[in-house]
């Protein structure tokens, strides 16, 4: 049911607009595939201990296979570490229906919906929360969340805030962002790392390694 009310949710605009127009003029690469244009659901282990909490659904990534990270540059470099680290049963993943399968992971993203540039505004990513929210209530088991980017740590830790009990604001100062950085907030304690962009691995920004060792981390917490 919770993916069924994400999948029509339009409560941004700018995002509505943006994601059924790339649907429907899409990329020459992929002129004959049919766009999934729609916000992008989670994915994977239900009983997973960590959440891979990316930026948003690329335009001609996950906004046209409705995956999170299926079909992109950042989801290859992103899939071959979680199959090194053993968390992934293949090192690479192309469509929903490649025969993927996560364990011990799930992925989800701080706006669901692709954004103009890969920039989502303050509001959708406060608009998509309550979506965040409800997700977390699914994953009953969720401990440590990896945050692909200072806007998803920022998100994580208003996820957080939101789901303590009684609800919070968010921690002022804020935990500062950086790669292998740590916050141990509740329910979710927060792991930064560099998005897996080409802007990040082509410029070395982020190397494998790297991110191999955020991962075992994050195994190591979560235990």
């Amino acid at each position: 049911m919770l993916h069924a009310d994400l999948e029509g949710c339009r409560r941004c605009p700018r995002l509505v607009e943006w994601r059924e127009r790339v649907a429907r003029e899409r990329r020459a690469a992929f002129a004959d595939e049919h766009y999934w244009g729609r916000p992008v659901p989670g994915f994977g282990d239900p009983n997973a201990p960590i959440l891979l909490f990316g930026l948003a659904p690329a335009a001609h990534g996950a906004n046209r296979t409705g995956r999170m990270f299926t079909g992109d540059r950042s989801g290859d470099f992103l899939f071959a570490a979680l199959w090194r680290c053993g968390y992934a049963n293949q090192p690479t993943s192309t469509t929903r229906e490649d025969g993927l399968r996560l364990k011990g992971v799930w992925i989800a993203a701080a706006v669901r919906c692709a954004p103009p540039a890969n920039r989502p505004t303050p509001q959708e990513r406060d608009n998509c929360l309550p979506w965040s929210v409800s997700e977390l209530g699914f994953l009953e088991r969720v401990r440590v969340a990896i945050c692909l980017g200072a806007f998803a740590w920022d998100a994580a830790l208003r996820l957080n805030a939101a789901v303590s009990e009684p609800p919070a604001p968010a921690p002022r100062p804020r935990p500062r962002f950086g790669h292998g950085a740590e916050h141990e907030g509740a329910p979710l304690r927060l792991i930064g790392s560099y998005h897996p962009s080409q802007q990040n691995t082509f410029t070395g920004k982020l190397t494998p390694a790297m991110l191999d060792d955020v991962l075992r981390r994050a195994g190591e917490l979560a235990v």
